[in-house]
């Protein structure tokens, strides 16, 4: 009942979202960081705490956990997302790709013993990683400035906004006791630190203007399904 009060506050407020997004996203957006100040000390508060406790605690837990449970528990966290992308697959009025994300959801979470099994995949049902920065994107609405948010990371104008209702369609956030929720939190964010823990040894130069193109660029990606985006100038 809460999850469906909370989609129904969702919908509610989707006008509102697309209205704020767009009018803080259009301000500065031909430049893509124009807070590149602030944007830096919050990197590097972000690099002294990854330093000093996400990335040892990843990597212990890369080290004592076996790979298939590892495995078990990123698909674990992958089938509770994939309830968001159902919710925003409909948004961006992508039917088949909602239906086959509900799909996965009911099959991972009978059959692979609740998600810590992708039986959905080698049935064809491939994944879909929709989120609401996505859904804004689909509808117009630009990214914005870069972003640097504290704890959170890489971000832009219209992603920070929407990881307010994100969170709102997070099932972890229905979890009670509280201290059971705080625990899956802080496994979910462990259990995705340690699958970067190889991606860093790819990072060059300067790490914040990596970071930068790389979520940017990615986003972009996933905005637009993978198709590509052309300026005008470019031709």
């Amino acid at each position: 009942m809460r999850c469906i009060k909370r989609l129904s506050i969702l919908l509610l407020l989707l006008p509102s979202f697309v209205v704020v997004s767009a009018a803080v996203a259009q301000d500065g957006n031909n430049e893509i960081d124009p807070w590149q100040g602030f944007n830096r000390s919050v990197f590097e508060f972000n690099e002294v705490l990854d330093g000093y406790l996400l990335k040892p605690a990843a990597q212990g837990y890369q080290f004592v956990t076996p790979d298939i449970v590892e495995t078990g528990v990123s698909n674990f966290f992958g089938n509770l997302a994939d309830v968001g992308s159902i919710v925003n697959s409909l948004l961006q009025l992508k039917g088949e790709a909602a239906v086959q994300d509900f799909s996965r959801v009911i099959f991972n979470s009978t059959i692979g013993l609740g998600g810590i099994i992708d039986v959905a995949t080698p049935m064809g049902l491939p994944e879909h990683k929709e989120d609401f920065g996505q859904t804004l994107g689909y509808w117009g609405v630009q990214s914005g400035p870069y972003l640097v948010l504290p704890l959170l990371g890489p971000s832009n104008v219209r992603d920070g906004i929407s990881k307010i209702p994100d969170s709102m369609l997070d099932p972890v956030g229905e979890v009670n006791p509280i201290r059971t929720r705080n625990q899956l939190y802080a496994l979910r964010i462990v259990d995705t630190r340690a699958d970067l823990l190889a991606a860093e040894q790819l990072l060059n130069g300067d790490r914040y203007t990596a970071i930068r193109d790389a979520y940017m660029q990615r986003r972009e990606f996933l905005v637009n399904d993978g198709q590509a985006v052309f300026d005008d100038d470019q031709f």
